[in-house]
């Protein structure tokens, strides 16, 4: 593809002089000078406060906005796909359908979504450095651990809010996230699942794109729906070409920070080995869900999930196996190295890439074993993670708070709660399906003759395997995940649970795995706080970190683009929809549902739809607000084009472009093709 020539161009402007709409802000280090330069713009403390707390963190993966004073959070469809499914059964798939609540009394209530809206962000990388043995002695990850802990568990006493400390600049910094947590989440609106992702997986990455990729959610606490203080106003007008944007949210992950060696080794083993896994379930789980609708409908979320995976992956593999672009991250890094020769920090920096280098090393010794087991991609089956989380947490609790495995901290007690005690559905045929091919899978990569696989199956072909696993274990019943999660490891050994016991018979060589993954980690932590620290002297604040599936602010305009000597607009209509469909013949999966049919004649042609932005955004960021200058929600973050799939690496505004639902489409779909007037007013007039 044309996007990905431009790699090593993109890498070298993004390292020295970001290019101009480039960065994933700290909400407390937004370039207000570059904004208002460039744009002739820069947000306030109130209007970045207001736009925080306006902005909701979905934990299943995603983003959203509160839209009303009610309680009323907007995500996307496929971000609430997960929750859409779970609710759904044969006498109603809301997942496929949607669903419209006409009254509060309607609104359905989710399984197990958990909603966080970031309050406050405070540095404590003073803190944690300070309890870091320097050099190569001690224990310097179990140190980090124990520190990072305390400053939560003391932060969630303090405040009652959910408190994460989160690594950034890959070790150069540390920030103490407070969020306000809620979990009682209900369902009021989705579209059906063929208008909110019209096309498929054909225009997947593509545009111009027509979808209505929307879901609409109310949070409550107390039985009552809440009434944020913050809310984004809706604008009913939408965004114009050329104008200036936001987006706020949450993204996932990027790696543009990453050493050379660091993204060599995603380019030879992480990432092939990852897409060998998703194109290998793909494969399964289609083959499963053609057999039955029912079938398909369990599967939905999960083969969507993977599908897109897939692509994504797809893309950043191709750029990282482009030549040009790690030529080009080398001669940078070198150019980087040379700014460094004589300054007092950079004898520090110029033997951590050196220090990385060796770790990398180290990790790719047993980074394949590592992800079957420790990662678990041998296991594939929610019944594996139920048991492998009872068995660790009657392992962990007992434990100071400081010397638990993270996930099991005080902390994050309410989360890893909620999701244990999930009663969402879990189906036995899927699971067994499921956990059949990942333990093929094991043994093809591991060997056959390996002991560990030989424990693994007893004696069992891997399907035989996992039907008495799945068959046997009594995880799935949330009345005995409460039984043995409060009795303790003794109840727990005394189960004798299969799958607790598969667990438990790798558990030794997995927390091994995990330990040389930690003390390399924590070894590439020190060696990049010394490049950031070094970045830091020559550069300022002016590098934004890497992603971390926390809040950042990112900043464009509204800009279509050139691809094969056409223009692309950036906004498209719903009389494009049609037309596109009809072009199709109105075939899967361009076919229309019958009420967009039957509503036709009464939309408007001319309303806007779809459009896209030079916003920096990455996996993560689904469901964010698109945002104007006065904070005014103008729209909805759901895709990025073909050309942004290797902005996991670098940022290129020429091409790439970030796909937002317009704010007055979404009107007009609720209105003409809905009947959701109600629903309508509300968004418009911020209240019910």
């Amino acid at each position: 593809m044309k996007h990905r020539s431009l790699l090593a161009v993109v890498f070298c402007l993004s390292i020295s002089a970001a290019r101009a709409d480039e960065g994933m802000w700290l909400f407390n280090g937004i370039p207000r000078e570059r904004m208002l330069a460039q744009h002739g713009f820069a947000p306030s403390d109130a209007w970045l406060d207001h736009v925080m707390k306006s902005s909701v963190r979905f934990n299943s993966g995603g983003s959203g906005s509160f839209v009303s004073g009610d309680g009323l959070v907007i995500t996307n469809h496929h971000v609430g796909l997960d929750q859409l499914q779970k609710m759904s059964d044969p006498s109603h798939n809301y997942a496929r359908d949607g669903f419209l609540a006409h009254t509060p009394e309607e609104e359905v209530r989710c399984l197990d979504l958990e909603l966080n809206v970031l309050q406050s962000i405070e540095d404590v990388t003073a803190r944690v450095n300070a309890q870091i043995p320097a050099g190569q002695g001690g224990d310097p990850a179990g140190a980090r651990r124990r520190v990072i802990a305390g400053i939560e568990k003391e932060s969630r006493e303090k405040t009652g809010l959910r408190s994460d400390v989160v690594t950034l600049y890959q070790g150069g910094a540390y920030h103490l996230y407070r969020y306000k947590r809620y979990s009682d989440i209900r369902l009021v609106f989705a579209p059906d699942e063929q208008a909110a992702f019209f096309g498929g997986d054909p225009d997947n990455f593509e545009y111009p794109r027509y979808d209505m990729d929307i879901c609409l959610f109310r949070v409550y606490e107390n039985g009552r729906p809440v009434h944020p203080q913050h809310f984004l106003k809706w604008s009913a007008s939408g965004a114009s070409d050329g104008e200036l944007v936001f987006v706020s949210g949450h993204p996932g992950r990027t790696d543009r920070q990453l050493t050379a060696p660091e993204l060599e080794l995603m380019r030879d083993l992480q990432f092939p080995l990852l897409l060998e896994t998703l194109k290998r379930r793909e494969v399964v789980l289609d083959a499963w869900s053609a057999r039955s609708e029912e079938n398909e409908r369990r599967a939905k979320d999960l083969i969507f999930f993977i599908k897109n995976s897939r692509k994504v992956r797809d893309g950043a593999l191709a750029a990282l196996q482009d030549p040009a672009f790690l030529g080009a991250k080398e001669a940078a890094e070198d150019a980087f190295k040379q700014r460094l020769a004589g300054r007092p920090e950079g004898r520090a920096a110029l033997a951590a890439y050196h220090r990385i280098a060796v770790a990398e090393r180290i990790i790719a010794k047993s980074y394949a074993r590592y992800r079957v087991l420790e990662g678990a991609i041998g296991f594939d089956a929610d019944s594996f993670g139920l048991a492998r989380a009872l068995l660790r947490s009657g392992e962990e609790r007992p434990k100071s708070n400081g010397d638990r495995l993270p996930e099991y901290g005080d902390a994050r007690r309410e989360s890893f709660e909620q999701q244990l005690f999930s009663d969402k559905p879990i189906y036995e045929d899927l699971e067994i399906v499921r956990l059949a091919d990942s333990l093929t899978a094991l043994t093809e990569q591991l060997g056959f003759d390996d002991p560990t696989v030989q424990q693994i199956l007893d004696g069992k072909s891997p399907r035989e395997r996992a039907a008495a696993l799945v068959l046997g274990t009594k995880v799935r019943d949330v009345s005995f995940r409460r039984r043995l999660y409060g009795a303790g490891t003794a109840a727990i050994a005394a189960a004798r649970d299969p799958m607790i016991e598969l667990a438990r018979s790798i558990d030794g060589e997995s927390r091994a795995l995990r330990k040389i993954m930690e003390d390399q980690d924590e070894a590439k932590q020190q060696a990049q706080a010394a490049i950031a620290k070094a970045r830091f002297a020559l550069e300022g604040t002016r590098v934004y970190p890497d992603a971390t599936f926390t809040l950042r602010l990112a900043y464009g305009t509204v800009a279509g683009y050139d691809e094969n000597g056409a223009h692309i607009p950036a906004i498209t209509r719903f009389a494009g929809l049609f037309e596109r469909s009809a072009s199709h013949h109105d075939r899967e999966p361009f076919d229309l549902p019958a009420r967009w049919i039957q509503a036709k004649a009464a939309v408007n042609p001319d309303a806007p739809m779809d459009f896209v932005t030079t916003c920096d955004i990455i996996g993560g960021n689904s469901g964010s607000p698109t945002i104007n200058r006065a904070g005014e929600f103008i729209g909805i973050i759901f895709d990025g084009n073909i050309y942004s799939l290797s902005s996991d690496f670098a940022y290129d505004d020429r091409q790439s472009r970030a796909l937002s639902v317009a704010s007055a489409g979404i009107l007009e779909a609720l209105r003409k093709v809905y009947g959701a007037d109600a629903l309508a007013d509300e968004l418009v007039n911020g209240r019910r």
